[in-house]
């Protein structure tokens, strides 16, 4: 009996597989940028309406948050840098992404100072960042900085070094150095940072304890800035004889406010929302009210606008009124009008 042989039917050819997806963006993160940038605006109308001389308040309202806004918000910048390595695409990003905007906003700014706001004296000059766009330079400095701390054997106590030593002189103002410096720290620890220690912060426990402390920072500030008279010190930009203190005093204080900026910032992180929210999408525009609200800021000011606001129903109102605007700035018609000014592309200009 002979035997009937199966001929295997010959195999399908293996269709190319499509084109990987990009990764998709994580809420965690937009949330968090959102959240920061309405406290930034929060804190320098604050600044600006001068509220904070009359209300204790206010004057605890902005301490506090400046305890930990922008060391967070570096810190998240220096964890979306952990994967530059100063390619010619992604130096060409950087460019585009954060030097050409400094640049084309130093211009605007210089305009508005001498036709708006009267400053006749104004001359554009980008060595010297006008108000919030201090962060711009500091950022494009930071992350061609990256590269180096990974060569450093002790990136972060290396920082934290470099921050003390920069208090005990008198930077300047050119290209902001003294918070290049001072806040260096704060992108140093988030080059060091992976996922797993976001995912730490975002269990129950943590968070339940995160909102305790940052209740009792919050509780502390208030009862503290009535005795305290210069709030320069958060700013992170000043030696300690511009503080009026003595070199001790200053590295003590100097790292008393680190370790609290570096506790609070990790409360908030912990109480940030993991899911996709009404201002997730906002978060993937921070750039446009970073760089517009000075204006709107000082503007404000100028016309007068927050000396009738100087009462608790007025303090109210201009802080809804600040995080309208910071929300506003935020939305994709902003995006849409602006976006050759803020995110210009220079395919021919550089390359990648």
């Amino acid at each position: 009996m002979e035997t009937t042989r199966t001929v295997p039917a010959p195999a399908r050819a293996v269709e190319p597989s499509a084109t990987p997806r990009p990764k998709a963006r994580d809420p965690y993160f937009d949330n968090a940028k959102y959240l920061l940038l309405v406290l930034v605006v929060l804190g320098h109308t604050w600044s600006a309406s001068g509220m904070g001389q009359d209300s204790v308040a206010v004057k605890a309202a902005y301490s506090w948050v400046y305890l930990f806004h922008m060391p967070a918000f570096i810190l998240l910048s220096g964890y979306f840098s952990r994967g530059f390595t100063a390619r010619p695409e992604q130096t060409a990003r950087l460019i585009s992404g954060v030097l050409v905007p400094y640049v084309v906003f130093g211009c605007i700014y210089s305009l508005f100072r001498s036709q708006v706001l009267g400053q006749r004296h104004v001359t554009i000059s980008l060595l010297s960042p006008w108000y919030a766009a201090w962060f711009l330079v500091a950022l494009f400095l930071w992350r061609l900085s990256t590269p180096l701390w990974r060569a450093v054997r002790w990136p972060f106590a290396v920082a934290v070094l470099v921050s003390y030593l920069s208090g005990t002189t008198d930077n300047g103002n050119i290209l902001s150095f003294g918070r290049v410096l001072q806040f260096l720290p704060f992108f140093v620890l988030g080059l060091q940072l992976r996922p797993e220690h976001f995912e730490r912060l975002r269990t129950r426990p943590v968070r339940i304890a995160a909102a305790v402390v940052l209740a009792g920072l919050a509780a502390a500030t208030y009862a503290v800035v009535p005795h305290v008279h210069n709030l320069n010190w958060l700013n992170w930009d000043r030696g300690y004889q511009q503080l009026h203190s003595s070199l001790p005093h200053y590295l003590l204080l100097h790292t008393a406010l680190l370790l609290c900026a570096l506790l609070a910032g990790a409360a908030f992180l912990a109480l940030v929302p993991t899911r996709a929210t009404w201002f997730t999408a906002l978060g993937t525009r921070t750039m446009y009210a970073y760089l517009l609200h000075p204006m709107l800021v000082k503007l404000a000011e100028y016309q007068g606008w927050y000396d009738s606001r100087h009462n608790p129903l007025g303090e109210l109102a201009v802080t809804v009124a600040a995080i309208a605007v910071a929300t506003l700035l935020m939305t994709a018609p902003v995006q849409w009008l602006l976006r050759r000014l803020v995110e210009p592309r220079l395919s021919g200009l550089v390359r990648g």
